[in-house]
């Protein structure tokens, strides 16, 4: 597992935290460590999944991925 701590843009409020978390909880094989406004720590196995996928599932949810 790597650890890695995202910026995400668009988070303005609790509501945003929420989504994001679950956002990123619902793609296999990432663990959600602690989401707060603007970022996120997560783990996850690079193997299996992708900062594109992160950032499709952030997309999805009106959220963009700055950096990871």
């Amino acid at each position: 597992m790597s650890t890695q701590t995202l910026t995400i843009d668009g988070m303005h409020c609790e509501h945003c935290v929420e989504a994001v978390r679950e956002a990123l909880e619902s793609v296999r094989g990432v663990s959600v460590e602690h989401v707060e406004v603007g970022r996120a720590d997560v783990a996850y196995d690079p193997s299996a999944v992708s900062e594109d996928q992160l950032a499709t599932v952030l997309d999805d949810v009106g959220y963009e991925l700055s950096s990871a």
